[in-house]
């Protein structure tokens, strides 16, 4: 069964920072443009670390390590005196209105490798190299943001409890809420940690972050035969239910299609083309409603729907993404991207930078549970959880 166990975090004292101002999304979601718009707004902006450039002669890993143990020095960041949990909430309005939210515990995670039963990916991973994440480790001894792990534990949002008064809270670029508070009460904590360990925890998100902690931990036995706090990694746990998770799709660019064949053509034998409907914000939800994918080409401003083909994708698991790579792994030269938003995937047909793009619906919470605990993992880039947990909310020490 998993194990999470309280760790001494390390935070930043917000009697000199604010944390709408010195934490940012996941270093895998930052582009160039987001990042220099993070950088510029506070010295101390966690992209500084996790996301770093070189500087003063220093390469980019020497300059987060300089970096990360100088704000330390100088009192930016500090440690809490005792092993602790920490709450954290994430609150927001959805497309149709709706409030929403994700509450969590960060914890120290106990690391499993895969087939060991205690830690189930859910997902494959694109390859992707995974040395700059491992340099990071190496260089900076510390988890700088969270994995994110589902845990099908009744009560544990329960245990985890409200944020109380006092709880630091900020709202992000995003209009995302923000709520983060210590849990350091014996017998909450004793819950908290027993709820988790009652049941193998799900890789939600951070696949690659899981890899590289587990090779981290594997060079750190091998040069001492302990890995001391390695043999742990920073995770936010939230329960495995639907009221606590907003799943979205990442849908799929396509290139390399042949200029003069409609693409609804090239997908015929395993999708059925229907009608077409307005390219919209609720679009998604319209695609739920009519059972298909959906196709976008030309001035994207609408979206064709394809509706899968029983028969031919009788083989294919009961996921949109599972569906289309039946067909994409049979036509050749097609170069696949991955994008999620709408508005991006329009964007991007319209522009001409790929030939057509195919809306997928999102997959369910029961979906994932499914293929975790059947031993089995979806396609790469299936889910895309929101909102996403903030990196620098609290770092973990592994010297």
């Amino acid at each position: 069964m998993a194990r999470l166990a309280p760790f001494r975090g390390i935070r930043y004292d917000t009697s000199r920072t604010r944390l709408a101002d010195v934490t940012a999304p996941p270093y895998d979601v930052v582009d160039d443009a987001i990042r220099a718009a993070l950088a510029g707004r506070d010295p101390h902006n966690a992209v500084h670390v996790d996301l770093p450039v070189p500087q003063d002669g220093r390469d980019r890993y020497a300059t987060a390590c300089h970096l990360f143990h100088a704000w330390l020095a100088e009192g930016v960041l500090t440690p809490d005196p005792e092993p602790v949990l920490y709450g954290y909430r994430m609150a927001f309005t959805d497309d149709a209105g709706t409030s929403r939210h994700t509450t969590g515990v960060l914890g120290a995670l106990t690391l499993a490798a895969p087939g060991e039963g205690e830690i189930l990916p859910h997902e494959r991973t694109t390859p992707k190299a995974r040395s700059d994440r491992l340099d990071m480790l190496r260089a900076c001894q510390a988890n700088l943001s969270a994995i994110w792990a589902l845990a099908p534990a009744p009560g544990l949002t329960d245990a985890i409890g409200a944020a109380p008064t006092g709880a630091e809270t900020w709202t992000d670029d995003d209009g995302v809420e923000h709520a983060l508070w210590v849990i350091d009460d014996p017998d909450r904590l004793a819950v908290i940690v027993e709820r988790v360990g009652s049941t193998p925890v799900l890789v939600a998100d951070g696949h690659h972050r899981y890899e590289t902690s587990l090779a981290y931990r594997d060079e750190r036995r091998a040069a001492g035969g302990d890995a001391g706090e390695a043999e742990a990694t920073l995770a936010l746990v939230v329960e495995l239910v639907d009221h606590e998770l907003t799943v979205r799709p990442i849908h799929r660019l396509l290139a390399g299609l042949p200029p003069d064949v409609d693409p609804a053509e090239l997908l015929v034998p395993w999708f059925t083309a229907g009608a077409e409907l307005d390219l919209d914000s609720a679009v998604v939800t319209h695609l739920e409603a009519h059972g298909a994918l959906g196709l976008v080409v030309g001035d994207a401003t609408t979206v064709r729907l394809l509706h899968p083909r029983a028969e031919a994708l009788a083989g294919a698991r009961d996921l949109d993404s599972s569906r289309l790579d039946v067909a994409l792994d049979a036509l050749d030269g097609v170069d696949v991207r991955y994008q999620h938003g709408v508005d991006e995937v329009a964007a991007a047909v319209r522009h001409g930078e790929a030939s057509a793009g195919v809306l997928l619906r999102p997959a369910t919470v029961a979906q994932i549970a499914a293929t975790a605990h059947g031993g089995e993992r979806m396609p790469p880039k299936t889910t895309f959880f929101h909102p996403k947990p903030r990196t620098g909310v609290v770092f973990r020490d592994l010297r």
